[in-house]
């Protein structure tokens, strides 16, 4: 049976580091996904208003199929150009595809919506690319959740939103999976007005509180509507509902080919699915990107990618549940943990 690995986190599946940078001024940050080796990587985008770079590339048909980083951004479109600081640092260590006598770093990236969350945006440049140039010199296998990274600003329903990890892994075959998400969404992660998350079901080793089974049952309309609302009904960021999108990447350490991980990212979707009440809304931009790093052989089982497929969606259900059990509040976004006393 698969279970968390030692960290918990994206980071024990083997090749992939993780570094983050956040600004608390600007309530805001950066997430890079750095792969030890160039890497097979696919995408798969549901939300209804996506902001990527470099996604056309991973499609199965298109002629590059490694990938150096992949980076996961706070705001919005100004953070497409934190994958500029990534490419730099790459170059800098000699990554990236070499055409003649020149290397291109691959540095697939999303973004999500933070703009709006009482944080200093007013930048004559946007800050995004010299945050994601700290965050790679700084990646490694330890990394905080919460506000940190591109989970800095992120908000989740009424909740406070964050960076969110889990992993699973099997000692006795070498496989391993993991999932690393920003929980910026629109849909509401607990259930109603009780502290359980959606993807309590799914939950190891008590990793967001180990509570007890939600005392309704699952099949609950999800209502928000108590007089104690965690967020302030004036916040702008929850009266414009465009201010959303979760961003994730899952990686395993299995050797697939670009078609197996854009099926891997497409199954992945699902623990959004399982996590998250709506999902993959008009005015989310939900993007979930697949990384394998190819050191553990699937052999001839013709299941092996669906089995593959379900852990990651599991894991980046419980990645999500994480990402908002240990954000703190920040502004007119309060904390799971102030919300509900645990």
């Amino acid at each position: 049976m698969l279970r968390p690995g030692s960290r918990n986190l994206v980071t024990d599946v083997d090749g992939v580091l993780v570094g983050n940078r956040e600004d608390q001024r600007l309530r805001s940050g950066v997430s890079v996904v750095l792969c030890e080796r160039p890497s097979v990587a696919s995408v798969d985008v549901r939300g209804g208003a996506p902001g990527t770079r470099e996604t056309d590339l991973l499609d199965p048909s298109c002629r590059v199929d490694r990938i150096d980083a992949i980076c996961l951004s706070g705001g919005s479109a100004f953070g497409l150009s934190s994958s500029d600081g990534v490419m730099r640092w790459l170059r800098e260590q000699g990554r990236g595809v070499a055409i003649a006598d020149v290397v291109v770093p691959i540095v697939p990236t999303a973004i999500l919506f933070d703009l709006l969350n009482g944080g200093d945006k007013h930048w004559d440049w946007p800050p995004y690319r010299e945050l994601a140039y700290e965050a790679s010199a700084a990646a490694a296998r330890d990394f905080a959740l919460g506000n940190a990274g591109a989970g800095m600003g992120a908000k989740a329903g009424d909740l406070k939103g964050g960076l969110g990890s889990a992993s699973a892994v099997d000692p006795a075959s070498g496989l391993q999976v993991g999932a690393l998400v920003a929980v910026n969404a629109r849909g509401y992660t607990t259930m109603g007005d009780m502290p359980q998350f959606w993807a309590w079901a799914l939950e190891q080793d008590k990793e967001f509180g180990g509570l007890p089974p939600p005392a309704r049952g699952l099949a609950l309309p999800v209502s928000h509507n108590r007089a104690d609302l965690p967020h302030d009904p004036a916040d702008a960021a929850r009266a414009d509902p465009r201010a959303n999108t979760t961003i994730a990447v899952v990686a395993t350490n299995a050797r697939l080919d670009k078609a197996s991980a854009k099926r891997l990212a497409v199954m992945a979707q699902d623990g959004l699915a399982r996590s998250i009440r709506p999902v993959h809304t008009p005015q989310d931009g939900d993007t979930v990107f697949a990384i394998a790093t190819g050191r553990h052989d699937l052999g001839g089982d013709p299941l092996a990618l669906a089995e593959l497929g379900t852990l990651a969606a599991d894991c980046l259900a419980r990645a999500v549940a994480r990402g908002v059990y240990h954000a703190a509040t920040l502004g007119a976004a309060r904390g799971w943990r102030d919300v509900f006393g645990r």
